[in-house]
C-alpha cells in the first residue's frame, strides 16, 4: 500500500473533516479513497463508453399523469435484457419513486436511462453507472455457469 501526504488549507481541510465524519467515515484515508474511485470512474466514462457497467436509475413521477406510468412500463419491457430488478415506492397519494439495477453495455444502460428520465412528466431522474468486468464462472456446486459482475476500481 502507497502512502502520500496532501496540502490544503485549513478552511478545506476543517469542511472535508466535518462531511467526512457526517457520512460516517471512521478516517481520512477511506473518504479519500472513495473520492478518487468516483473520480476514476467519472474519468473512464468520459473517455470510454464500449465497456460494461451495473447502474441504479432513479426517478420520480407522478401516477396520475396521462399515460406516463405504462410509457415508463413499456419502456422497462423493451429493454428487459438490461433490468435486473426494480423498486416501486407510493411516496404520497400523486407521486412515485422507482428505482432500477440495470446491467449492460454502458452504451445502452446511458440510451435507456436517458429516454426514461426525458419521458415528459419523470422528474429528479438520476442514473449512477459503475464500470464492471463481466465474467462466466463454473463453481463445483452447480453444472451451469453463471455471471460474476467485478467493478473495475
Amino acid at each position: 500500500m502507497e502512502r502520500f501526504t496532501i496540502s490544503m488549507d485549513d478552511q478545506l481541510f476543517e469542511q472535508f473533516d466535518k462531511v467526512s465524519q457526517a457520512r460516517g467515515y471512521d478516517n481520512r484515508s477511506e473518504a479519500i479513497r472513495d473520492l478518487i474511485r468516483d473520480y476514476l470512474e467519472t474519468a473512464r466514462l468520459e473517455k470510454d463508453n464500449k465497456g460494461y457497467c451495473i447502474a441504479t436509475l432513479s426517478y420520480i413521477y407522478n401516477h396520475h399523469q396521462r399515460d406516463l406510468a405504462s410509457q415508463v412500463t413499456s419502456a422497462h419491457h423493451h429493454h428487459h435484457d438490461l433490468s435486473l430488478s426494480s423498486m416501486h415506492v407510493h411516496m404520497d397519494h400523486d407521486n412515485c419513486l422507482e428505482t432500477t439495477i440495470l446491467r449492460g453495455t454502458i452504451q445502452d444502460v446511458r440510451r435507456f436511462a436517458n429516454q426514461v428520465i426525458a419521458t415528459n412528466g419523470v422528474r429528479h431522474g438520476k442514473l449512477h453507472i459503475v464500470p464492471i468486468e463481466l465474467s462466466e464462472e463454473l463453481h463445483p456446486h452447480s453444472a451451469t455457469p453463471h455471471t460474476h459482475c467485478s467493478p473495475l476500481t
